[in-house]
């Protein structure tokens, strides 16, 4: 039984399918599934009964699930401690985003560290949580939602959803619309799992059906269909095509997501880590005018 091998067995205890375990882990459905099946030998037990199309767990498994996190947290912990004190300082950290946060906030936050700052990685974590992202082997995690001991989070920025539309839409000279405007109109969202389509659902549970909804991979593809005519794209990403970005107006406040960094606070460089946090804060601010948190 190998490290690697409890990694995928809680990754795919999380997905759901090995098919959607393998894609978040770069790795083949088919190598995936091999390990399963080497993990269960060298257990002697089957973490998992097949239901329908999905995987659940077994007995067994959910008795050994919590065990193998605990297992890989307290490894990851290790390394990075091990790691920490042969340096005597933080060498690399991996900041775990979603795709738009990783291309729009941590990519020009990257392009702006000195030479002798900790080099960057950077680790996709769409639909994850933030004790997900970090368990994944990110050192900092950029979400939503804060989390509880033993992780500390710290605020960055209220960052706006945008309503985009091309220059030759009769809107595109107004600086917002509202939300039960946007509904009569044909609009492209992303996936639910993004925090711009929940930040959406969220404010018009309430409110009738959109007149039209298309589904977009991305936040540049549901662009690029609004450039092409194809409707209004809601997302948070920055402006692309020659967009015009339009605030979506609630009752007392506009449409927006709060993005907080989380980390552990038994890392070994947990200090660090938040001082990177602070600055990633300041930096999102000043380049998005954000206000302060």
């Amino acid at each position: 039984m190998e490290l690697r091998h409890l990694r995928y067995f809680v990754a795919i205890a999380e997905a759901g399918t090995v098919s959607a375990a393998a894609t978040r882990l770069h790795v083949t459905q088919p190598s995936l599934s091999r390990q399963l099946r080497q993990l269960e030998r060298s257990l002697g037990v089957d973490l998992f009964d097949l239901v329908g199309r999905r995987l659940l767990l077994s007995p067994a498994g959910r008795t050994l699930l919590p065990l193998a996190r605990d297992v890989l947290e307290r490894a990851g912990a290790l390394r990075a401690a091990a790691v920490f004190y042969a340096q005597g300082r933080l060498d690399r950290l991996t900041i775990g985003a979603p795709t738009v946060t990783l291309t729009d906030v941590v990519a020009p936050f990257i392009a702006g560290l000195e030479t002798d700052d900790p080099m960057v990685d950077v680790l996709g974590a769409d639909g994850l949580s933030p004790a997900e992202t970090l368990r994944l082997g990110a050192d900092l995690a950029i979400s939503t939602v804060v989390a509880g001991d033993p992780f500390r989070s710290q605020a960055l920025a209220v960052l706006p959803v945008w309503a985009y539309v091309p220059p030759s839409h009769r809107w595109a000279g107004r600086s917002g619309v509202t939300v039960a405007e946007l509904l009569d109109e044909p609009l492209i969202v992303l996936p639910r799992s993004s925090t711009a389509r929940q930040a959406f659902d969220t404010a018009v549970a309430a409110l009738p059906s959109p007149a039209s909804l298309v589904e977009a991979a991305n936040g540049t593809v549901a662009q690029a269909l609004a450039a092409a005519g194809r409707g209004i794209a809601v997302v948070t990403d920055d402006p692309r095509f020659d967009l015009a970005p339009l605030a979506i107006d609630l009752h007392e406040r506009r449409l927006s997501i709060r993005l907080v960094a989380v980390w552990d606070s038994r890392h070994a460089a947990a200090a660090t880590i938040e001082q990177f946090a602070v600055r990633l804060g300041d930096f999102v601010r000043a380049r998005y005018n954000a206000p302060p948190v």
